[in-house]
């Protein structure tokens, strides 16, 4: 057996080395030594310099100077309001519930926030918020349009032609371009009481307005007093009848007060109390005359 010399280089590697070189091998070894080691120094070296309250307060307000100069600078103002689609009532509305003082940056401006205060509007369906360029923020507003007025508990309310709120009234003069609708209930059904004036043709003139009875089925008020009573299901049918009646036989031109739909089967019709008195009168007089 043969034996190195003292004298002699022994090329084999010592315990340690070769320790380290398998360590070397390890995939998970070489990414901490080239990528985790690096930022822990990083982090530990910023951690130690942020330890004292003055250097934290230095950076902070170096952070804070330097964010105030980028969000003010004049690209990113917005400098205007603009509103379309909205009625001048309700763009007022819209700029009091927003109560911005402009120039404001576009960084302290938050788009969604603002667009849902506005969709609690009554008169607005829909909004859509951007910016514009040249720093104006765009409102586009669906807003409501009003179709009936609804006459429930003394209070006058407008509402579009599904029967939602688009504001209130004052007095019903403010209005009379609008029909009216009244009865608890007669929001939900204004689809059917606006087919109802559709179908009314030469009769709409004279109506008065719509009153929904038990919540389930109308009548129709016209002027002199006159009333037509409709059934539950088959409304608009029932008053195209007396349409045309009214249209061939001047039903609705004689001295009727009450003409009953609700049996379509059936209708009736009630005569006015002064008429029918008048009958009667005449009926005795017919009748005492034959006796004699």
């Amino acid at each position: 057996m043969s034996s190195i010399s003292p004298g002699r280089f022994d090329p084999a590697p010592s315990r340690w080395a070769y320790r380290f070189e398998r360590l070397w091998l390890t995939p998970a070894f070489r990414l901490f030594i080239r990528t985790g080691l690096p930022l822990l120094l990083i982090f530990a070296t910023i951690a130690i310099y942020l330890s004292d309250q003055a250097r934290r307060d230095a950076v902070i307000g170096s952070y804070i100077s330097v964010k105030d100069s980028i969000q003010q600078r004049p690209e990113f103002m917005v400098k205007l309001m603009s509103i379309e689609g909205a009625s001048v009532e309700v763009s007022e509305d819209i700029r009091e519930i927003i109560g911005l003082d402009f120039p404001i940056s576009s960084f302290d401006l938050n788009l969604e926030d603002m667009r849902s205060r506005v969709m609690e509007l009554d008169a607005v369906a829909d909004a859509t918020l951007r910016i514009r360029a040249g720093g104006i923020l765009q409102f586009d507003i669906d807003q409501r349009q009003p179709a009936v007025v609804w006459r429930q508990g003394g209070r006058l309310e407008v509402l579009d032609p599904f029967g939602m709120r688009v504001g209130h009234l004052d007095f019903r003069t403010d209005r009379p371009d609008l029909p009216l609708i009244a009865g608890e209930g007669a929001d939900r059904a204004t689809v059917e009481g606006l087919r109802l004036l559709a179908a009314a043709g030469p009769v709409k003139g004279r109506i008065r307005g719509l009153v929904r009875v038990g919540q389930r089925r109308w009548d129709i008020v016209l002027d002199g007093g006159q009333k037509i009573m409709l059934p539950p299901v088959g409304a608009v049918a029932a008053l195209e009848r007396v349409v045309a009646r009214a249209q061939m036989q001047g039903l609705l031109e004689r001295n009727i007060q009450v003409i009953d739909m609700r049996n379509p089967d059936r209708p009736t019709i009630r005569i006015a109390p002064e008429v029918m008195e008048d009958i009667k009168k005449t009926r005795a007089t017919i009748t005492e005359g034959q006796s004699r």
